[in-house]
């Protein structure tokens, strides 16, 4: 999937054995996010305070070959309870973009969450690249059969921690 502004839009969907208020609690939880993540990138997660809404901010330990150990300030931007959780990585200590003038490039995670039934909920995990600046986002596109696979692996472990409760 695309978006009409050119950046990439990638999404992918599960059905999972458990409430939405369930799975919503995990991904409001940033000190759980290390547990799901399936890109192997995260280290640690949030402080253990609970996301509440709009305009949180949590922060997370992160590790890519090609930046070494860093940080992203993560910020939310969409907060349904129960229905959708979303969020915009700006780099933090340790990036390379940390010190450049309006390094945030504009990407976000979303989880949207529909029920069905009281015992099960299809997720959809979106990476939204469409406000992407021209210079990254090429490399994001090119990563396309990354992200989906990597989307693929958080929602199986999403459903792995949900059959554990």
């Amino acid at each position: 999937m695309t978006s009409t502004t050119g950046g990439p839009v990638v999404a992918l969907s599960r059905r999972i054995g458990a409430p939405a208020g369930e799975v919503f609690r995990i991904l409001a939880d940033p000190g759980r996010h290390p547990d799901l993540d399936g890109s192997g990138m995260l280290r640690r997660g949030g402080s253990g305070v609970m996301l509440s809404g709009v305009g949180d901010v949590f922060v997370m330990r992160m590790h890519y070959e090609r930046y070494g150990d860093y940080e992203m300030n993560n910020h939310v931007v969409e907060f349904e309870p129960g229905r959708r959780i979303g969020w915009e990585p700006r780099p933090g200590r340790g990036h390379p973009d940390a010190s450049r003038p309006g390094a945030a490039w504009g990407h976000r995670w979303i989880f949207d969450l529909v029920p069905q039934g009281a015992g099960a909920t299809v997720v959809t995990e979106i990476f939204d690249g469409s406000r992407l600046p021209e210079d990254k986002r090429a490399e994001v596109v090119d990563g396309r059969a990354w992200w989906q696979a990597q989307i693929a692996s958080t929602l199986e472990r999403l459903a792995e921690l949900c059959a554990a409760r």
